[in-house]
């Protein structure tokens, strides 16, 4: 796939958050959204992460003076691995979606049996 811009890039990241149900999107508790070029050296491949502590595991001291979780989508490989801008499109909705269920407790093994793998 052709270069974008990191402009074009986040714009589509800010498109696939917007496609997010509200209600979904209104659950999020602490979160933030990062795009950073490359994931970690030991895992080239990674498209994105969930960096935080699911609402599963928190207890009730958690929210004193806790940073925001943090989803990070990794411009690198996202647009490596698509051939056109409507694969990238939809791995980055696809990669937002299994990132915020990550943050409700979801494990890979569950996404991937749901098809958000």
């Amino acid at each position: 796939m052709d270069a974008l811009t990191p402009e074009h890039f986040d714009a589509i990241v800010e498109d696939a958050l917007d496609e997010v149900p509200g209600e979904l999107m209104g659950m999020l508790d602490n979160v933030v959204f990062l795009v950073e070029d490359e994931p970690p050296a030991d895992d080239p491949e990674l498209l994105g992460v969930y960096d935080g502590v699911p609402l599963t595991e928190r207890g009730d001291g958690w929210g004193a003076g806790a940073l925001p979780d943090r989803i990070v989508l990794f411009r690198g490989p996202l647009t490596r691995m698509c051939e056109d801008l409507d694969e990238l499109t939809d791995e980055i909705a696809v990669t937002v979606v299994h990132e915020i269920a990550h943050h409700f407790g979801i494990d890979d093994a569950a996404l991937h049996d749901l098809g958000w793998g």
